[in-house]
C-alpha cells in the first residue's frame, strides 16, 4: 500500500541508515539467525493464543462466581492487547515470517480483536511509519482533535483538561475503532487528504465477517449459554475497556512524550534523512524490564521498530545497542526512558504542556 497525496520529502542520506543496516545485517550473519520465522516467536504466539482462548473459556463456562468472572474479563482484556502487540503487529508489518500467507494470517488476528488489518496497514504502516509525528499525515497523533498531542494542532478549550480526562477516554477507544473502521472502509475511504487504496469485495467481506465474529464471541455465545444480554454487554465492555486502556498507554509512551520531536506540518521538506527523523520522533522505554519486553511485543523498542519493522520484534533487544552506537557516531539523540513509570510521567508532562493555550502562553511571555 502506498500514499499518493503526500508531498513531504526528507533530506539526502548522510549514511546513517546505510551504516545501521550494514551492522544489523552483520549481526544476523554472525549469529547465523533469521530475522523472521523464529521458533521463539511461534512459541510466544501459541502462549498468547492459549491465554486468550483459556481466559474466554473460563469467563463463559467457568464457576459462577462474580469476582472470578470480573477478574477473568480483565485478564482476557490484557490477552487481547497481547495479540495486537505481538501477533497482529508483526504479521501486518511482514515481520512475522518470510512467507506472505503466514504474515497475512497473523495479521488477521487484528480483525479478530476488532481492528481492520486492511485499514491498519495503510494508516499505521504507511502514514504513521513514513510521516511519524507530522500532523495531517500521521493519523495516529490526530486523535480527531479530542486530544492535543502536537504543538501544531489547533487549541480548543477542552484541551485544558486533557491530561486529566484522557485516562478515562482510553478505555472507550476500541468502540471508536470498531465504528470508524466500518465508516472509513465503506464510506469515507480516506484519512485526512490521503485516500486509502480501494478495497476489494474480499477486503470488505473480511471486515464485516470479523465484526460479526466479535459479536458472536462476546455477546451471542454468552447469551446462548445462559447469561443475560446485560451481563454479556458488561463482560465484553470490561474486556475491551481493559484492552483500550493498555493499548493506548503503550502507544502514547512511544511518540507522545518528551523528548520526542513533533515535525512542522507546514514544512513539506524535512532536513533530516528519513531514518534520523524516525529516531528523533520516537522514544524507547523500559528496555531492561523483562515483563514489558515480552508483553508489548518490542513496542518499547519503538525506535528500533520504526527502522526495522520487517524484522521480528524478538530481536529488538539485540539491535538496540547497535542503534545506540550508530546514533552516537552520527550525533543523533537516541532517547530512552529507563523505566515504565518514568515514561508514563514524561507522557503526562507532555500532555499537560499541550493543555496550555499557546496564545495565553505567548501573552504571558511578553508581559514578563
Amino acid at each position: 500500500m502506498t500514499s499518493t497525496t503526500s508531498k513531504v520529502t526528507f533530506g539526502k542520506s548522510i549514511g546513517f541508515r546505510k551504516e545501521l543496516n550494514r551492522r544489523v545485517n552483520a549481526y544476523f550473519e554472525a549469529e547465523n539467525i533469521s530475522p523472521r520465522d523464529n521458533p521463539a516467536m511461534y512459541l510466544k504466539t501459541a502462549i498468547i493464543l492459549a491465554w486468550v482462548v483459556s481466559a474466554w473459556t473460563f469467563v463463559v463456562f467457568g464457576p459462577d462466581v462474580l469476582w472470578m468472572k470480573l477478574l477473568g474479563c480483565i485478564v482476557l482484556g490484557f490477552g487481547v492487547s497481547a495479540v495486537g502487540f505481538n501477533i497482529s503487529h508483526d504479521g501486518n508489518h511482514g515481520g512475522y515470517s518470510k512467507y506472505q500467507w503466514v504474515n497475512y494470517l497473523s495479521g488477521l488476528t487484528h480483525d479478530a480483536i476488532g481492528v481492520s488489518s486492511y485499514l491498519w496497514k495503510f494508516r499505521h504502516n504507511v502514514l504513521h511509519h513514513t510521516y511519524t509525528n507530522i500532523l495531517g499525515h500521521d493519523v495516529e497523533i490526530h486523535g480527531d482533535e479530542l486530544v492535543r498531542m502536537s504543538p501544531s494542532m489547533e487549541y480548543r478549550w477542552y484541551h485544558r483538561y486533557q491530561h486529566l480526562f484522557i485516562w478515562f477516554v482510553y478505555p472507550f477507544i476500541p468502540y471508536y475503532w470498531s465504528i470508524a473502521d466500518v465508516q472509513t472502509m465503506l464510506f469515507k475511504r480516506q484519512y485526512h487528504d490521503h485516500k486509502i487504496p480501494t478495497p476489494t469485495w474480499v477486503d470488505i467481506a473480511t471486515l464485516l465477517a470479523f465484526k460479526a465474529f466479535g459479536v458472536a464471541v462476546f455477546l451471542i455465545i454468552p447469551i446462548a449459554v445462559g447469561y443475560s444480554p446485560l451481563e454479556a454487554v458488561i463482560g465484553a465492555s470490561i474486556v475491551y475497556m481493559t484492552h483500550g486502556l493498555v493499548a493506548c498507554v503503550v502507544f502514547m509512551l512511544a511518540h507522545v512524550i518528551e523528548p520526542a520531536e513533533f515535525l512542522d506540518p507546514d514544512n513539506l521538506h524535512i532536513d533530516d534523512e528519513w531514518a534520523i527523523a524516525q529516531v528523533k520522533t520516537t522514544v524507547d522505554f523500559a528496555p531492561k524490564n523483562p515483563i514489558i519486553n515480552w508483553y508489548v511485543g518490542g513496542l518499547n523498542y519503538q525506535a528500533v521498530h520504526h527502522l526495522f519493522p520487517h524484522i521480528c520484534h524478538i530481536h529488538y533487544p539485540k539491535i538496540a545497542p547497535i542503534l545506540a552506537e550508530v546514533c552516537e557516531e552520527f550525533g543523533v539523540n537516541y532517547a530512552v526512558h529507563q523505566t515504565f513509570f518514568g515514561a508514563l510521567g514524561a507522557n503526562y508532562s507532555w500532555l499537560k504542556k499541550m493543555s496550555i493555550n499557546p496564545e495565553t502562553k505567548a501573552i504571558e511571555q511578553l508581559t514578563v
